[in-house]
């Protein structure tokens, strides 16, 4: 099937005392299924907000946001408050920067809670027992299988992040946006990590939009643009996987 999003004149302003600060300027960008995006650039630059406007938690003023799944395009853009969040129950994993685990679940309840979103409370057996098989090869995939049972108190730093990653992936999303994903982390933990999304992106085949401040792995994306007061260019200086 195929997959791509496509950013095409995406513009955002916020109130800023009197007048409109822009947080992005006619962004551009289209990334294919299976294939990862990295953004880069300081702080305040309008990364997260690119984020937000792709996961359809904000809408942007102007501009076009598509989400191609098969024969299917949807302009994320122009959906309604309702629309938006069952696409992104559906369709869009987001791994964001601290993997804000509930307490009280282990690890394999924290993947089978995304499937019972919005579902009713009791859910026929057969469907229990599909949605945990779903939950333990995921996180098999991420080598946490002999922790399936274990609260994130239970977990090391770079466990929980995994967990994160494989909680995103519970849906099978054709979108998946990772928001600096290796910031508490350290660089051996780090590489793990980035190596377990490159994996996870070609394995399950999702457009990836990853923001990260560390340039260490960026020869291992697609492509790499860099975000700064609004206006993303792509980033000639990092040598890619596709280059």
């Amino acid at each position: 099937m195929t997959t791509a999003l496509t950013v095409n004149d995406v513009t955002l302003t916020y109130p800023d005392g009197a007048g409109r600060l822009t947080a992005l300027d006619r962004v551009n960008l289209r990334v294919d299924g299976g294939s990862i995006a990295a953004i880069t650039g300081p702080s305040g630059s309008g990364k997260s907000s690119l984020l937000a406007v792709v996961s359809t938690l904000i809408r942007p003023e102007s501009g076009r946001v598509e989400l191609e799944t098969g024969d299917s395009t949807v302009d994320l853009a122009a959906l309604n408050r309702r629309d938006a969040t069952a696409l992104r129950r559906s369709s869009i994993g987001i791994v964001f920067q601290q993997p804000n685990l509930i307490p009280a679940l282990t690890a394999a309840e924290q993947l089978e809670a995304m499937t019972h979103l919005g579902q009713r409370l009791f859910t026929a057996p057969a469907r229990r027992r599909e949605t945990r098989d779903k939950a333990m090869e995921l996180l098999d995939a991420v080598g946490l299988a002999d922790h399936s049972d274990k609260h994130p108190s239970k977990l090391s730093g770079g466990q929980r992040q995994r967990v994160n990653i494989a909680r995103a992936l519970m849906n099978d999303p054709a979108l998946l946006v990772i928001d600096e994903p290796t910031s508490a982390l350290d660089t051996e933990r780090g590489a793990a990590i980035i190596d377990l999304i490159l994996t996870v992106v070609r394995d399950h085949g999702a457009a990836t939009l990853l923001v990260t401040h560390d340039r260490n792995h960026l020869h291992q994306m697609d492509a790499v643009y860099r975000m700064v007061d609004g206006n993303l260019t792509s980033d000639q200086s990092a040598d890619v996987t596709a280059a």
